[in-house]
């Protein structure tokens, strides 16, 4: 009957080989508990090598996204090359990891790693990866997670440019079958990277950093003329910076919002830009 391993083994000898825990535990069963035999073994079966795959760093990556009745699911997974990242088997087990994160509605990547794989309950997500990370020989991390609700009376619309590279998710509030037109949304985040949705939702200190440049500026100009420069220069941010005043990529002439609110009245519809994100592979 083999011994009791205790929790603070199994996590030393992951930590040390970077091997998923199912694996350290049985290793440390049959070292006798012994942690440098367990890593050992792990060493001659060859498990262990992708401790030192795991500190190396992954500047390429892929963001998948997968969709169904209740939601939708992004996911950044990295790589060292980019000729890992664009292969088939790198490719499917990206999706694997959005389907796991859409079927068990996580937003944590720690929980994530300890779930039970769905297609093969033997293996923890973490597991999975050291098995991935053992086959291409390279780093390979999921970076993060993002899982957005479908709610009643919303759409959500995504749109992946450069084969994964940049993401970018729109949600509108006011009906629940405008998803294309969230998608055109989408797309043009994907173009203007917009940094805030509206000029509310910057911070004072962002704008009290931007009215400092601007003074700086124009620091010779009289007082009166000073505060009509940086009121001025300040909508110029803001129509750059916040979605709802940039101009609307396919149609310059309005903005963004205004794009939205014309599209919705043709449907008698009051719609309205309630979320965006975009992700970008290396930020």
């Amino acid at each position: 009957m083999n011994k009791p391993i205790s929790p603070q083994k199994i996590q030393d000898v992951r930590m040390r080989t970077g091997v998923g825990l199912y694996k350290c535990k049985e290793a440390l069963q049959e070292a006798g508990g012994d942690v440098k035999q367990a890593i050992h073994i792990l060493r001659k079966k060859g498990i262990a090598s992708a401790v030192k795959k795991r500190g190396r760093e992954t500047n390429e990556g892929l963001i998948e996204y997968v969709q169904d009745d209740q939601g939708t699911v992004l996911v950044e997974v990295n790589a060292e090359t980019d000729f890992v990242v664009q292969t088939a088997r790198f490719k499917e087990f990206v999706k694997n990891i959005c389907m796991q994160a859409l079927q068990s509605h996580t937003q944590s990547i720690e929980e994530l790693l300890k779930q039970k794989y769905y297609e093969q309950p033997s293996l923890t997500i973490d597991e999975y990866c050291a098995e991935i990370i053992q086959i291409f020989g390279e780093n390979i991390q999921i970076k993060r997670i993002l899982h957005l609700a479908q709610k009643a009376g919303q759409s959500l619309g995504v749109y992946s440019h450069m084969g994964g590279k940049i993401v970018a998710a729109v949600i509108l509030q006011g009906g629940d079958d405008f998803a294309t037109l969230a998608r055109e949304v989408a797309m043009h985040v994907v173009a203007e990277a917009p940094d805030f949705l509206s000029p509310k939702d910057v911070s004072q200190d962002v704008i009290l950093q931007e009215e400092d440049i601007i003074r700086n500026q124009v620091k010779n100009k009289p007082p009166e003329v000073m505060d009509k420069i940086i009121q001025g220069k300040m909508q110029a941010f803001y129509e750059q910076a916040c979605l709802l005043k940039q101009k609307f990529v396919k149609e310059p002439s309005i903005s963004v919002k205004d794009f939205v609110t014309g599209e919705g009245k043709k449907m008698g519809k009051e719609l309205e830009i309630l979320y965006f994100v975009r992700w970008q592979i290396g930020e």
